[in-house]
C-alpha cells in the first residue's frame, strides 16, 4: 500500500486513488490486492487528500475572482484543461490541479457568430497590473504568467507554442475554427465561466498530452483526464474528424494507443471511442513510458544556461521515438525550429 500511495503521489492522483480504495462496492480481486492501511498511512493519506481539496478550493475561489473582474470589463474568461476536466470526475476537488490555463475573448457581433482577437489578453494583463499591481511576466511565447492569490495564472494569446513546431500552426488554426463552436458555460462561485466545446477540448488534450509526452513525459492524471473527458463527451465527439485530423498531424497513433490504455488499464468502456485500430507493441511501450521512463535522468535547477541545454538536448535525443508518433516534422526540421524559438525567448533555456 505504501508504494501505491508513492506511484500515485508521484502521479498526482493520491486523491483519486483514495476514492477508489475507499469504495465499499470494490470487488473481490480489489480487496485481495490491497494490504490493509497502517494508521500512520491512513493519516498521511487523508492529509493528502485534505491538501488536493483546499488547492482546489482556493483555485475555484481565483477562477471566480478573476471571472467576475474580466466581467466588469467586458471581457469573457474561458478555462483550458484544469478545473473544466475536474468536472468530469466522479469527486472533481479530488483532480489535483497545478496552474490555471485561461483564454480570453470578447464576442463579435458578425453573422457567423465568430470571436475575434481585439488585443484582449494585452488589455487584461494591463488591467490586472493596474487595478492589483500584478507584475505580468511576458518571457514565454504563448501566453503571459502571472500569480494572484499564489495561484500561477497562464493569459493564453495563442493555444499553442506556433514557434516550437510548424505543424503547430496549422492545429492552432483548427483550434480557432473551433472557437465557433457553442462553448459550455458553467457557474463557478457566482461567476460564469466558459469551457470549449467538445471538439475543441478533444483536440486540445489530445495535442497537449502528445507534446507533453514527446518532450518528457506524461502521468497518470492525463491518462485519467482524458478517460472521464471521454466518457463524458464521447457522443458530442466527431471521431472522424479528430483521427483524420491526428493522423495528418502524425498524431493518430499516439490517440489510439492513449484510448487503449485508457480501456485496458483504466476501465474506460469500449463503446466509448472508435474502434481505430492499434499496434499493441507500441500501447505496452507507450504504458511503460508514463511508468517508468527510459529517459530518467531528474531535470536540474538553477544551474545556467549551458547545462540546463545540455540536459534538454540529451532529454530530446533519448526521446527522439515519442517525437516520431507525435509530429509530422523530422528531428533535424524540430531542432533547427526549436533552436529560433529558444533563441527567441533566451529565458526558456534556463531551467
Amino acid at each position: 500500500m505504501q508504494k501505491i500511495y508513492q506511484i500515485t503521489s508521484a502521479h498526482g492522483i493520491a486523491a483519486v486513488a483514495w476514492d477508489y480504495i475507499q469504495r465499499k462496492d470494490a470487488d473481490e480481486k480489489l480487496a485481495l490486492d490491497l494490504q490493509p492501511l497502517s494508521k500512520a498511512d491512513q493519516i498521511r493519506w487523508m492529509v493528502t487528500v485534505e491538501q488536493v481539496e483546499r488547492k482546489y478550493e482556493h483555485q475555484k475561489s481565483v477562477i471566480a475572482k478573476l471571472a467576475k473582474f474580466f466581467a466588469q470589463h467586458g471581457i469573457k474568461m474561458m478555462i483550458l484543461k484544469g478545473y473544466g476536466l475536474s468536472l468530469n470526475y466522479p469527486v472533481p476537488n479530488h483532480r489535483q490541479c497545478s496552474d490555471i490555463d485561461i483564454w480570453l475573448f470578447e464576442e463579435k457581433c458578425a453573422e457567423d457568430g465568430s470571436v475575434e482577437r481585439y488585443g484582449v489578453q494585452q488589455k487584461a494583463d494591463k488591467l490586472l497590473h493596474e487595478h492589483y499591481n500584478i507584475p505580468i511576466d511576458e518571457g514565454k511565447h504563448h501566453h503571459t504568467v502571472f500569480y494572484i492569490d499564489g495561484v500561477m495564472v497562464e493569459n493564453h494569446y495563442d493555444f499553442l507554442n506556433i514557434h516550437a513546431h510548424r505543424s503547430n500552426r496549422d492545429i492552432e488554426d483548427r483550434l480557432w475554427q473551433l472557437t465557433r463552436q457553442p462553448m459550455e458555460v458553467v457557474e463557478v462561485d457566482g461567476a460564469e465561466v466558459y469551457l470549449p466545446s467538445p471538439d475543441f477540448h478533444a483536440l486540445f488534450i489530445l495535442r497537449h498530452s502528445a507534446s507533453h509526452f514527446a518532450a518528457e513525459r506524461i502521468s497518470l492524471r492525463h491518462l485519467l483526464d482524458w478517460k472521464f473527458f471521454v466518457e463524458r463527451y464521447s457522443a458530442m465527439i466527431d471521431w472522424v474528424r479528430l483521427f483524420s485530423f491526428a493522423e495528418q498531424m502524425n498524431m493518430h497513433k499516439f490517440l489510439t494507443s492513449m484510448n487503449a490504455i485508457c480501456i485496458s488499464k483504466l476501465g474506460l468502456h469500449k463503446a466509448c471511442v472508435p474502434e481505430l485500430g492499434c499496434d499493441p507493441v507500441l500501447v505496452e511501450r507507450v504504458w511503460n513510458e508514463i511508468l517508468h521512463p527510459e529517459f530518467a535522468e531528474s531535470r536540474p535547477r538553477n544551474v545556467g544556461y549551458l547545462r540546463s541545454w545540455s540536459y534538454m538536448f540529451r532529454r530530446w535525443w533519448a526521446n527522439r521515438w515519442k517525437h516520431r508518433i507525435v509530429y509530422r516534422e523530422s528531428l533535424f526540421s524540430t531542432f533547427v525550429v526549436q533552436l529560433w524559438s529558444h533563441m527567441l525567448k533566451p529565458k526558456s533555456l534556463k531551467l
